[in-house]
């Protein structure tokens, strides 16, 4: 079986090379690509940072959403003792709850919009790695790009080592690898989202208005379409009957909720679609090859 490592080469080796330049493009050329590469990768260690933030956030918020929801559940049945004497208690209770839900659930969307754009920004960072000369050809004064101006310079220095040994599309095939790791798991945050702002109370005015084809927050379908996120990946979850379950003429199982619920957060804790040991593989090597501390 082949070390990690080994295996990170063969996965590098498939990258094809442009036409090779000449020996004083490439000394104007090579510092400038240097400079762009370990500002994109430190970007992109920024961005999972990024992630990491967000999802712990999001998961913090789901937790409280949950709680104000099961809540109101359980409130009506609740026996209060010495408490049933206030009047309206339970009413005023279970008002507390719902508006606590709904701050959640405003703030968990926040935070889902917050995930579609990390991984937007991994995208754009991935799509910069490459170094174009800017100006006219001959000019003293070399000036270099991350932004193309002519379909005859490919931005890879004609596929040569950029540091000690890779090349420019053998940094852009790592990146897109890591980059579909997060595509996978946003597809999977935003089911579990759907699913968490799809719980409802009998008293609330927003039951049975999130569904799956639904547009989370305006300008979410283009967002998407700038990921190319694909429906039908393997790792989905399976939608769920929950929101069958939960309506106005169905006696709600609390016990099953609850259940259903801690299923959905382990699943948006493990975060099954991002391979850590592959990330921080990607991470070193890509580190050392660039000489900068990407952790």
């Amino acid at each position: 079986m082949e070390t990690p490592e080994k295996l990170s080469f063969q996965r590098l080796s498939v990258a094809s090379p442009s036409t090779p330049q000449s020996s004083s493009s490439t000394r104007l050329w090579r510092p400038a690509a240097q400079r762009n590469l370990r500002n994109q990768w430190s970007k992109l260690a920024a961005c999972r940072q990024r992630w990491a933030s967000a999802s712990s956030n999001g998961r913090s918020q789901a937790t409280s959403l949950i709680n104000a929801y099961l809540s109101q559940i359980y409130m009506p049945a609740m026996k209060l003792g010495v408490l049933s004497d206030f009047p309206d208690i339970k009413e005023k209770a279970l008002r507390k709850f719902f508006k606590q839900q709904e701050l959640q659930r405003r703030k968990l969307l926040i935070t889902y919009k917050d995930l579609v754009t990390i991984v937007l920004d991994m995208i754009d960072i991935s799509r910069s790695m490459r170094c174009y000369s800017k100006g006219a050809t001959g000019s003293p004064l070399a000036q270099f790009s991350n932004c193309s101006d002519s379909t005859a310079d490919a931005g890879d220095g004609g596929g040569i080592p950029v540091f000690r040994n890779w090349n420019i599309p053998q940094f852009e095939l790592l990146a897109d690898e890591l980059i579909q790791m997060f595509k996978m798991e946003l597809d999977i945050k935003r089911r579990l989202v759907v699913e968490l702002l799809s719980i409802s109370s009998e008293n609330s005015p927003v039951a049975n208005a999130v569904t799956w084809s639904s547009e989370l927050y305006p300008g979410e379908s283009e967002d998407l379409s700038r990921c190319i996120l694909d429906s039908t990946v393997t790792n989905q979850i399976p939608k769920s009957n929950l929101q069958c379950s939960i309506n106005k003429t169905t006696k709600v199982d609390g016990e099953a909720v609850s259940k259903a619920m801690e299923v959905y957060l382990t699943v948006w804790l493990s975060e099954v679609n991002l391979d850590t040991d592959r990330l921080d593989e990607i991470f070193n090597l890509t580190g050392l090859e660039i000489q900068v501390n990407l952790k």
